[in-house]
């Protein structure tokens, strides 16, 4: 499979929603923390193995330009197509052609959302299309998808049913194909990528790979304030119960009541020991004695508001518990290894999840990590873990939590 080595990001538009900051600054040079948020989308290339891209520069452009150079400060290699304020997205595009690559990632300087280069190519090479992108859950959206994922219907004005999800970048351009498209569009090239997208739609030339993890942008003064919240590093790690902080009763059979309960000790001590450098805890468990009823809704909160006070009685932090109480033959989104929990912390806690881990004790939780883009700490047997399939990208294997701890400080204090 041929990955893309370029990333081309659209950066000219006026941000006229983010007035009065865009004034004197184009919209991608917004300040998020201590640097551009533009910066932030680079690395997050970057860390796809991406540090060749092309900035298609128009409002203020020379601001970016003199920001960034030619890249090499951060090991990149950056080339950049300027033009008019007035041309639209389309038209940056075609004046740029010269600078492309055969297969070239395209993006907006506006969003930001948890990417996996690997799934989205897996998509890309699995329908066999001219183009694929992110797509995200939205009850206002613009897009139609059928019920075997591919795109029916791209309505720029929202009207319409079952218009569920919106774009949000983040795509894999086949080159030739797309600038092919140019000549069948009237006043091309002065036009939109958009219109682009509609013929890709009406040609089935276009796969969309739906992120369930919220996406965020600086369209707006409300939203980059959001966008700030959730850039900023959070000591906050995400850790599974049964098994890791008490004891798992026998196969079949549930931790039904406090008196039940028993401390796995090395778990708590490690749990002391990184809450005294700062880390909180939020807690995923997937509990189906619940469905089964084998545990009651009542004694399980009475046990998780026992552990909770328990544990902060010894310095430990636990924001929350987040359960799903599901049959394993439910098929909901929120057992483990599905993610769904995981992406209503995200939404909830502002938490970027490619930037925390798992901890857990059973291959679901570290599959559950790799469907969410966290890390994963694996309490379990070799066996066990090479047997996983799908292992995030940061992912340590250890027999005991207390084992894990330098790698964990280590990962963290690099985010």
């Amino acid at each position: 499979m041929s990955y893309p080595q370029q990333a081309v990001i659209f950066c000219g538009g006026l941000g006229s929603r983010l007035r009065p900051l865009t004034e004197t600054l184009p919209k991608p040079m917004a300040p998020v923390l201590d640097k551009p948020f533009l910066e932030y989308l680079l690395v997050q290339l970057e860390e796809q193995s991406i540090k060749r891209f092309v900035l298609l520069t128009g409002y203020l452009g020379g601001i970016i330009q003199e920001y960034f150079g030619d890249g090499s400060k951060w090991g990149w290699t950056i080339e950049y197509s300027h033009g008019l304020e007035e041309w639209d997205t389309g038209r940056r595009l075609w004046e740029a052609r010269s600078k492309l690559d055969d297969k070239f990632l395209l993006l907006y300087s506006d969003n930001f959302v948890q990417f996996n280069l690997k799934k989205l190519m897996n998509l890309h090479e699995q329908e066999n299309v001219a183009v694929s992108l992110l797509l995200a859950p939205k009850p206002t959206g613009n897009i139609r998808v059928s019920p075997d994922g591919r795109m029916q219907a791209y309505i720029k004005d929202r009207i319409g049913e079952c218009l569920d999800y919106v774009e949000v970048g983040y795509m894999v351009i086949e080159r030739d194909y797309v600038l092919s498209l140019y000549s069948d569009i009237k006043n091309s090239p002065d036009i939109s990528f958009t219109n682009i997208i509609e013929l890709l739609v009406e040609n089935r030339q276009i796969a969309g790979l739906v992120v369930n993890d919220p996406y965020h942008s600086i369209s707006d003064m409300e939203r980059l304030e959001l966008m700030r919240e959730y850039l900023t590093p959070k000591k906050l790690i995400l850790i599974d119960r049964d098994g890791v902080i008490n004891r798992k009763a026998p196969q079949g059979e549930y931790v039904a009541k406090w008196e039940e309960f028993e401390w796995v000790d090395d778990t708590v001590q490690s749990m002391k020991q990184l809450a005294r450098h700062g880390f909180s805890f939020i807690v995923i468990t997937n509990q189906a004695g619940i469905a089964r009823e084998m545990v009651s809704e009542k004694e399980l909160t009475q046990m998780h508001n026992l552990m909770i006070s328990e544990l902060e009685s010894e310095g430990v932090k636990v924001h929350d518990i987040y359960v799903c109480p599901h049959h394993w033959d439910d098929n909901c989104d929120c057992r483990k290894p599905k993610a769904g929990l995981f992406f209503q912390i995200a939404k909830e806690y502002l938490l970027r999840m490619d930037k925390t881990l798992y901890i857990g004790d059973d291959v679901r939780d570290c599959e559950a990590a790799y469907n969410a883009e966290c890390g994963s700490v694996l309490i379990a047997s070799s066996e066990e873990f090479e047997s996983i399939e799908n292992i995030p990208k940061w992912s340590i294997n250890v027999g005991k939590l207390s084992d894990a701890l330098p790698e964990i400080e280590l990962y963290m204090s690099k985010l």
